[in-house]
């Protein structure tokens, strides 16, 4: 562990601030804006290894200067597919059972692969994770649930979402991805329905409430996963864009939205130069049937698909509408396909993937710092969950042996221990208007100083539903 002293602490630094922000904390309802970012499945170590890829060192990414951070847990309700009715099988979390260093036999059967545990630790952190759906909808509404539902109760009922109280509150709603836009990240903040599956139910729902003002992302039913026009022929291929009807009514202005699909109609949104032909809401679905890179032919990085428009593109451009709303608005952007790489064991492109998410971060924040400004906005940057368990090389052997930095260009020196969700410890970083509420339910955990080499303040973490209830909070906002 002593030998990243320097530079991990370096990602922490901002934290320093955090006791004077607290003290100068606006009040609730302070923020005119809230930004939710989310590289899904990202690890602490997917961070890591982006930022050793893009800078060859720790500190550098825009999100390590801000003020507030700390570690988020993310355990679902339970692991049941469906309702349940009742408490049993909850799944419990005990943050000390992540550092258990004893040797284990285990073995995690992974989507592809086994994995040795290897650890107590580990094998803790291999199992009863949450999915997506299940993140998705703490993250949105506040509330644990089952996996496989998208703002859907263990009790078999719709939950409210921040999308509906921010609708209701008279601000813009904005949802965007990397991935198809009825994907369970998106679709938590979009939908309600008993299972993420129901992919033309829930983009239906999106389209036919008209709540989100901006919604982007991919699943286009006339392109395949090289971005490449391709016959739509059953009812299957038009399920992520919420069936044929609803597509065809999409295409033929129809909806109350915009429907934008070319790449030069996204850059000519973040360019505030796209004629919205007399709509007020955009609906962008980009050219390719499931992500904007990474689902492309290959496994190496680079060579990306020329039609695709970046996820800075796509931010700029909802932030130019929602931005327009004089009472404020709430964005939630993801880099989908960082948890498709991770899947994968591909670490050429988790590096690629997440890159696409930074520069996304930092497109939001230069709109903050040209357009807007910290006392009105708020931006929190996060993920729902961990992702393929990466570690060092050596962590087969070595209880969370640090990955290797080899400089700027060069892919650290790292091993993957599953191929699926985790219920390990993952980063959030805030900034702006109510960042430091997030610190309020915060519990103490000096392992992750032990073991992550994070500095005394950022030794906490607070559970995945605190993340809504701080946006809420920051926007004035009551649940009911």
């Amino acid at each position: 562990m002593k030998l990243l002293n320097k530079a991990v602490f370096a990602v922490f630094a901002g934290l320093a601030l955090s006791a004077a922000q607290v003290q100068a904390a606006p009040a609730a309802g302070k923020a005119k804006n809230v930004i939710l970012m989310i590289s899904d499945g990202a690890g602490i170590n997917t961070w890591r290894a982006a930022s050793y890829y893009r800078h060859g060192a720790l500190g550098k990414e825009v999100y390590d200067k801000f003020p507030v951070q700390l570690f988020v847990s993310t355990h679902p309700l339970n692991t049941s597919k469906q309702p349940t009715f009742s408490n049993r099988n909850a799944v419990r979390f005990d943050s000390e059972k992540l550092w258990d260093n004893k040797r284990s036999d285990a073995q995690y059967k992974g989507e592809k692969a086994s994995y040795p545990s290897r650890f107590a630790g580990y094998h803790y952190a291999q199992n009863d994770f949450t999915d997506s759906a299940a993140a998705a909808t703490a993250l949105a509404t506040g509330m644990k649930t089952y996996n496989n539902a998208i703002g859907w109760s263990n009790d078999d009922k719709p939950l409210k979402n921040i999308g509906e109280y921010v609708a209701n509150s008279g601000k813009a709603l904005g949802v965007l991805t990397s991935v198809q836009w009825s994907h369970a990240t998106p679709a938590g903040f979009l939908s309600h329905n008993r299972s993420r599956n129901n992919y033309a139910e829930i983009a239906k729902e999106a389209v036919e409430s008209g709540r989100a003002d901006v919604i982007m992302g991919a699943g286009h039913p006339k392109f395949d996963k090289n971005g490449l026009p391709a016959a739509a022929g059953d009812d299957k291929a038009y399920q992520y864009v919420g069936g044929k009807e609803t597509w065809d009514k999409l295409a033929a202005g129809k909806t109350p939205y915009k429907l934008i699909e070319s790449k030069q109609d996204f850059i000519n949104l973040a360019n505030g130069k796209l004629d919205l032909g007399g709509k007020t809401k955009i609906l962008g679905t980009a050219q390719n049937h499931t992500t904007l890179q990474f689902d492309r032919n290959g496994n190496a990085a680079g060579g990306q698909l020329a039609n695709q428009p970046d996820l800075a593109t796509m931010t700029k451009g909802a932030l130019n509408v929602v931005s327009r709303n004089p009472k404020g608005f709430f964005l939630m952007v993801e880099g989908g396909a960082v948890d498709w790489a991770a899947h994968a064991n591909n670490l050429p492109r988790l590096v690629e993937e997440q890159t696409d998410f930074n520069r996304a971060v930092e497109a939001a924040v230069n709109w903050v710092e040209k357009n807007s400004s910290w006392n009105e906005t708020l931006i929190m940057v996060t993920t729902d969950h961990g992702n393929g368990f990466l570690q060092g090389p050596d962590s087969d052997r070595n209880f969370y042996n640090p990955i290797v930095n080899q400089g700027a260009g060069k892919l650290p020196l790292a091993r993957w221990h599953t191929d699926n969700h985790t219920r390990e410890l993952v980063p959030v970083y805030a900034h702006g208007a109510g960042a430091e509420y997030l610190l309020t339910a915060a519990k103490s955990e000096p392992k992750l100083g032990t073991y992550f080499n994070v500095p005394k303040p950022a030794q906490k973490f607070v559970d995945n539903t605190h993340i809504f209830r701080t946006a809420m909070h920051a926007l004035g906002l009551r649940r009911h």
